[in-house]
């Protein structure tokens, strides 16, 4: 079993940027696909991005693509998603979500572990 645990989050204006950290305990990361999830009231847990467990490959909802990027440092054992240009729209609680899989799906039931979510609020 993992533990994960995020920091990072805050309020910044339009435009600027923040950089979401997730520590992972109990397990080493680089078992684990790794993801970003972010969720506002009333509506589901959405994709941001992911991260292949074995390779570099990453993906990203095409609402952050250009803007976010996700990393992973499997000796820190530490997942990151930095935000750039953000936008009031990318105001949400951010999960950060591991899966004993490989392939870091965009559905959030495949996922096995989660955190307990950081706030972004971004002012317009």
């Amino acid at each position: 079993q993992v533990q994960l645990v995020e920091s990072g989050g805050g309020l910044v204006q339009a435009g600027g940027s923040l950089r979401l950290s997730c520590v992972a305990s109990g397990r080493t990361l680089s078992t684990y696909a790794m993801a970003w999830f972010r969720q506002t009231p009333g509506k589901e847990r959405e994709f941001v991005a992911g991260i292949r467990r074995d390779t570099p490959y990453t993906y990203y909802a095409d609402s952050v693509k250009g803007r976010f990027t996700i990393s992973r440092d499997n000796p820190k054992n530490t997942v990151y998603l930095q935000m750039n240009s953000l936008k009031p729209e990318d105001t949400a609680v951010y999960y950060c979500a591991a899966d004993s899989g490989s392939g870091a799906p965009s559905r959030s039931w495949e996922y096995d572990y989660w955190g307990q979510g950081t706030q972004v609020t971004v002012s317009s």
